[in-house]
């Protein structure tokens, strides 16, 4: 029997290429997103518009995908290798009822997935997502007769289309005039092509690390220090204001400031929040922000300086999505390097993180590590263990029992909070992990924080870092 992971969540479908995921569980998962899109168009066949980030896999488990959506009637168009953020604007561009990524976001190459997008461009919210997942493993799907089916169409604009969503909202001539200089590891994956021409629009020199979309990742994808040493030292090397690297499908960015120092994905949503705050000084009072509960609490001191204020959600993109369209906040995101901004999209998007920066820069005119200097510094400490069933079961109970005096919030996993500090504890949608993440003011007192987490949950192991 095959035991390998196949984690279906509100993230979408994730699994090990040739063993949990193959093109057989590929069509099934495209046909039963189909199905659960055609119920929704009252008779009408959907439009659904499917890209992919550039591994390896990506055309066959793409193919496999459009199979199971023609078979039950679906409209296809196919927009080849593209961001995650760029085929949700193609979905609104096109007018199509819905959208399909084919990605596994930062995990490594062996993995790979199928996100779904409403015609919003937001992925579903939880009920949704289950509804999915129902017919997924129900295999509740309807196919259509013959003289129903569709051919596959194709479109190759959405490197353009997202970028021009981009520029009208940032200041085209002040970045210009700065001259700037930015170094872009885009890791081979698919945000390098829509990088390069978002930067060549706004005037900006670019030194560009792996930017061709080849999916043969050059480094462990996910945007974190360990993996971002060549991107430090380039942005050394050139001399250029700062560095930045993007995940595999360039929904994530992270920062690197001007002496190559790792700032980190943490800073990339508190440098846009203070950036788009000081834009609207007048009008900040009273406005929202929206992040997840394992985000950092730097917006939260933000959003006091300025007089707004935050939401918080469980994590996920759609949550954080759909708390933003209902409380009306001007930006949000995660505290993986996602920025959501509306009037781009309300979906997670490196290009909104690179074009904010370099307007912040350019009209600041002060080095990036003096404006991060002016945010207050905390401590972030990630870390994970495997999934045991019985560590889940009993997880919630013992930690809210062994914090019961200190603030506590489940919706997601537990979030124990501090006045200054907190730790979150929660299964990943996208890993077969237990995550544990706490922040303080120093490393040590965030490491504390974990070991009290690990001494209540009966861990005595070290973890592995996230």
């Amino acid at each position: 029997m095959n035991d390998a992971p196949l984690m279906l969540s509100v993230s979408g479908l994730r699994g090990l290429i040739g063993q949990s995921l193959t093109p057989e569980v590929a069509t099934r998962y495209g046909a039963a997103v189909g199905s659960w899109f055609n119920a929704h168009q009252q008779g009408a066949a959907a439009h659904v518009v499917v890209g992919r980030d550039s591994r390896p896999s990506g055309q066959m488990i793409e193919l496999a995908v459009t199979a199971g959506l023609i078979s039950v009637g679906c409209r296809v168009t196919r927009v080849g290798i593209v961001t995650t953020p760029g085929v949700a604007i193609m979905v609104e561009h096109l007018q199509a009822d819905g959208g399909i990524v084919i990605t596994a976001s930062h995990n490594p190459i062996i993995w790979n997935g199928i996100k779904t997008l409403r015609h919003d461009g937001v992925a579903p919210p939880p009920d949704q997502a289950q509804q999915i997942i129902d017919r997924f493993q129900n295999n509740d799907v309807h196919f259509a007769d013959v003289e129903s089916l569709q051919p596959a169409a194709s479109d190759d604009t959405a490197c353009r289309v997202h970028v021009d969503r981009v520029l009208p909202h940032v200041d085209v001539g002040v970045i210009r005039a700065a001259k700037l200089k930015v170094v872009v590891d885009s890791v081979q994956g698919a945000g390098g092509p829509e990088a390069k021409l978002l930067l060549d629009e706004l005037g900006v020199e670019l030194v560009h690390l792996w930017g061709e979309p080849t999916g043969l990742f050059p480094h462990t994808p996910e945007p974190i220090k360990e993996n971002l040493t060549a991107l430090a030292d380039a942005t050394r090397e050139h001399g250029a204001d700062f560095g930045c690297a993007q995940d595999p499908d360039a929904d994530r960015l992270a920062i690197v400031d001007e002496q190559g120092n790792y700032i980190g994905e943490e800073y990339t949503l508190a440098l846009c929040v203070k950036h788009l705050l000081e834009q609207t000084s007048d009008g900040a009072k009273g406005a929202t922000l929206a992040a997840n509960l394992s985000t950092s609490r730097m917006i939260d001191d933000l959003a006091e300086q300025y007089g707004a204020r935050v939401i918080r959600t469980p994590v996920g993109e759609a949550n954080v999505a759909a708390a933003m369209r209902e409380h009306e906040a001007i930006v949000g995101g995660e505290g993986n390097g996602g920025i959501i901004w509306p009037k781009v999209i309300h979906v997670r998007d490196s290009l909104v993180g690179m074009a904010l920066i370099l307007e912040m820069l350019a009209k600041r005119k002060q080095p990036l590590s003096t404006i991060a200097g002016e945010i207050p510094t905390y401590a972030i400490v990630k870390e994970k263990v495997d999934v045991d069933e019985a560590l889940l079961t009993r997880m919630n109970d013992a930690l809210s029992n062994a914090f019961a005096n200190e603030t506590l919030n489940t919706a997601d996993g537990v979030r124990i909070d501090w006045p200054n500090r907190w730790v979150h504890v929660r299964a990943s949608n996208t890993e077969p992990i237990i995550r544990l993440i706490a922040e303080a003011p120093d490393f040590d007192g965030a490491h504390a924080l974990i070991q009290q987490v690990r001494d209540a949950l009966g861990l005595n192991q070290p973890s592995a870092a996230v």
